[in-house]
C-alpha cells in the first residue's frame, strides 16, 4: 500500500510575515495530521510534508487561498509510511542558503527549460541554437553520489554557499555552452542560475521542477543512479518510489 500522499514546493516571493505565517501554517498543518519541514524567510517558502490525502490537498487549497501561493504546484510522490518524524516549522534569513543576498529570484527568474525539451536535446547532442548542452549539478557531493545525468558537471560542493565560488573559478570552462543547472526540486537552481547569468555566463537555463519533474515528465532518460530527497524514504527513482541505498 502507498496511501501516504508526498509533496514538495517552493515559491520565492517577498514575506514579511513570515513570522505570523509560521504560527498559522504550523496551526493548519498540525490539525490536518501532516508531518515534515515547512521553511519560511522574507524571500519565500520552502516545504517538503506527508499525510492522509485529504489533508495534504486541503493543506495545498487552504495555503493557495493567500494570493501569494495561489499558484504553488506541488510535487507529489506516494509512500507507505509517513517518512517524517515531526512537524517544523520554521522562520530563517533564507529559504535556501547562498550568502548572496543580492540574488533574489522574487525580483524575476533566470529562463528555464522544462524536462522534455532537455530530454530532446540531451537526445540530439545540443540546443535548437546547435550549441553543446551541459548539464551542471548544483546539488552537494554526497547527494549527486546516489545518481545524476550521464557526464553532469560535479564540482563536489559540500555545501550550496559554495557554489558561487565554484562558478567564479571554473567560468570559462562554461562559455560557448547550454548551461543546464539542476537540484532535486529546482529552489537551488532559482538562485544559481542567476548568479551565473551576473557572473557572466551567456547561455544559462535552469531545469524547470528539478529532478523529480524530470523523472515525472520523462522517465528518467540521460540519468543513471536515483535521486537523494531529504527525509526517511532517502531516494527516489524514476519512478518516483523509494530505492533506499541506490548510490552511483
Amino acid at each position: 500500500m502507498t496511501d501516504v500522499l508526498n509533496i514538495s514546493a517552493y515559491k520565492f516571493v517577498t514575506l514579511p510575515d513570515a513570522a505570523a505565517l509560521r504560527e498559522s501554517i504550523h496551526s493548519r498543518a498540525a490539525a490536518l495530521g501532516l508531518k515534515g519541514t515547512v521553511l519560511l524567510a522574507e524571500e519565500g517558502l520552502n516545504l517538503f510534508l506527508a499525510g492522509p490525502v485529504d489533508g495534504v490537498r486541503d493543506f495545498v487549497s487552504w495555503l493557495r487561498e493567500d494570493t501569494r501561493f495561489a499558484d504553488l504546484a506541488p510535487k507529489e510522490s506516494w509512500s507507505a509510511e509517513v517518512p517524517f518524524r515531526k512537524l517544523l516549522v520554521k522562520v530563517k534569513r533564507e529559504i535556501i542558503r547562498m550568502n548572496h543576498p543580492t540574488i533574489r529570484p522574487q525580483a524575476g527568474r533566470a529562463p528555464a527549460v522544462d524536462p522534455r525539451t532537455l530530454a530532446r536535446w540531451l537526445d540530439q547532442g545540443h540546443d535548437d541554437e546547435g550549441r553543446p548542452v551541459v548539464t551542471l549539478d548544483t546539488r552537494n557531493a554526497f547527494e549527486v553520489d546516489y545518481g545524476s545525468f550521464d557526464g553532469a558537471i560535479d564540482w563536489r560542493l559540500g555545501k550550496f554557499s559554495e557554489f558561487p565560488e565554484a562558478v567564479l573559478a571554473h567560468r570559462d570552462e562554461l562559455q560557448g555552452k547550454t548551461v543546464v543547472s539542476f537540484c532535486t526540486g529546482g529552489i537551488r537552481c532559482e538562485k544559481a542560475a542567476i548568479f551565473m547569468q551576473e557572473a557572466g555566463v551567456e547561455h544559462v537555463f535552469q531545469l524547470e521542477g528539478g529532478i523529480l519533474k524530470y523523472f515525472e515528465e520523462t522517465g528518467g532518460a540521460h540519468y543513471h543512479g536515483s535521486c537523494f530527497v531529504f527525509d526517511e524514504r532517502e531516494a527516489l527513482g524514476a519512478e518516483l518510489a523509494p530505492q533506499t541505498l541506490v548510490r552511483t
